[in-house]
């Protein structure tokens, strides 16, 4: 027996997802979403879940509730997405528009790392403090973004290889812990946006930015930076050649100033 068409229903929004839709629905017809989904016999467990991986016999149990074609339903789910597109794209929503938010949206792209929109999206778990992040980390780290969809949805791994490099140094510098791409959907928007950042400048003479900072970092800097170029040794000396070169040009200078 299938469950009786909802008294109201609403029409999707371009990029909005499943999940968001459901919840619009379940306010339409005054009920809360485990309502919702239990009127349409889905296990209320599987939420946020639904966006990734929606069965036939669900699709058609939400299409005959809200009265809307099946392949409506299936367009408001991810499409396949390359490994590396997934592992960038957030299972469970950690950032959002408060201007969208508060019409109960829930959109495609702010699950993926590398969206920056407006000012900035807002971290959903993060504290939000009354810190001002600067408007030229903001930039840099928009700039940083394009750059790491691009990687993202390459043929090739050479350029998400090099963002995801950025990454792992940019996290030394906030002690940050963890899997770069896990970095880059953080509930703490100073790192994430720090990392972004990175991506930017790893653009432009990477090497000399990285011999600038190693040679007043801490151990496990260090340790991330051997990460970093763990894969390239020949890369490494190169950044240890420019920071001695650097300390030796910078040392009598030092004294100088110090007399």
């Amino acid at each position: 027996m299938k469950p009786r068409p909802l008294p109201k229903t609403v029409a999707p929004l371009p990029d909005e997802l499943l999940s968001g839709w459901l919840s619009r629905l379940a306010a339409a017809n005054y009920c809360n979403d485990a309502e919702l989904l239990a009127h349409i016999e889905i296990d209320t467990r599987h939420g946020a879940a639904l966006d990734f991986d929606v069965e036939a016999a669900a699709v058609e149990k939400i299409a005959n509730a809200a009265r809307v074609d099946p392949d409506v339903v299936r367009s408001l789910t991810f499409p396949a997405m390359t490994p590396r597109e997934a592992s960038l794209t957030a299972q469970m929503p950690f950032q959002h528009c408060l201007q969208c938010s508060r019409d109960g949206l829930s959109l495609r792209h702010w699950r993926r790392a590398w969206k920056v929109c407006g000012t900035r999206l807002v971290q959903i778990l993060g504290k939000t403090g009354n810190k001002q992040i600067s408007e030229k980390l903001i930039y840099r780290a928009r700039r940083g973004a394009g750059m790491l969809e691009c990687a993202a949805r390459s043929r090739g791994p050479k350029q998400l290889l090099r963002a995801m490099r950025a990454v792992t140094f940019a996290m030394s510098l906030k002690t940050f812990r963890g899997d770069p791409s896990f970095a880059l959907q953080t509930p703490r928007s100073e790192v994430r946006l720090f990392c972004l950042a990175a991506i930017a400048a790893a653009r432009s003479r990477p090497l000399a930015k990285a011999a600038i900072v190693s040679s007043s970092i801490d151990d496990y800097a260090r340790v991330a930076l051997l990460r970093a170029f763990e894969k390239e040794p020949r890369l490494l000396a190169a950044v240890d050649h420019i920071a001695q070169r650097r300390e030796s040009s910078i040392g009598p200078m030092a004294v100088e100033s110090h007399n």
